[in-house]
């Protein structure tokens, strides 16, 4: 009855599909979801299958501070849409869907956690938006698979400002000492292996921020799930 009067649709487009949380067939086949050949460490893809230890550039030549990053998909113009509709748009109902997906996508990560965390939103940025789209997810997945949720493991020191538009430098700069790990977690902590849960990674400077803080805390590992990232052509 509930199908009748308010049927499933499109997570993307919003047109009638047959389950809630889906795609249409057309709009599935312009995501693209990331799969491997991807490199071990960042989950960058890759065009060709280099091994399953195979590093991208970037982290052959320095390795970032968490140890493994996976994303569900690129984030481009078909995904775009919905990410933006997702935390900007009140589509709050979009996160069960997102965190099915990313558990396909990082299930290894997942099933390998010891706690799962979200990248924290600034108190006043939380006040404004009112959710934190990351926490969602996360709160999914730890139901899921067991795992503790620990949503307030970092703390959002001070607002940074939008990091749209910087490069991997300004970037960098613009979230150093804007994170700490929580006091009420710190003896906790010690030996955890940690699942970050983000929306979108562009260089992957916001989590290796977190990351680093964990780690210093006593994090034996942390491991970064994205709903999307961006991907850039890389020199040859």
């Amino acid at each position: 009855m509930l199908d009748l009067l308010l049927p499933p649709q499109c997570l993307n487009c919003g047109c009638i599909v047959e389950t809630t949380g889906a795609l249409c067939a057309p709009c599935w086949e312009q995501v693209s979801f990331l799969t491997s050949p991807f490199c071990a460490c960042c989950g960058l893809p890759f065009e060709e299958d280099a091994g399953t230890d195979a590093l991208c550039g970037a982290c052959h030549r320095a390795r970032p501070a968490y140890q493994r990053a996976r994303a569900v998909m690129i984030y481009d113009e078909a995904s775009r849409h919905m990410i933006l509709a997702y935390k900007h748009g009140d589509r709050t109902d979009m996160a069960p869907a997102f965190a099915a997906w990313a558990a396909r996508a990082g299930g290894d990560l997942i099933a390998d956690a010891d706690l799962i965390a979200p990248v924290p939103l600034h108190w006043t940025r939380l006040f404004r938006r009112r959710f934190n789209q990351a926490a969602l997810i996360a709160r999914h997945l730890s139901a899921d698979g067991g795992q503790k949720f620990a949503p307030d493991l970092i703390v959002r020191k001070r607002r940074t400002p939008s990091q749209a538009g910087l490069g991997f430098g300004g970037r960098r700069r613009n979230v150093r000492g804007a994170f700490r790990a929580a006091a009420k977690w710190r003896s906790r902590l010690a030996g955890k292996r940690v699942l970050l849960i983000d929306d979108v990674m562009t260089t992957g400077a916001t989590v290796s921020s977190c990351a680093r803080v964990l780690t210093r805390a006593g994090a034996s590992a942390v491991d970064v799930l994205t709903l999307a990232r961006v991907v850039r052509p890389q020199p040859e």
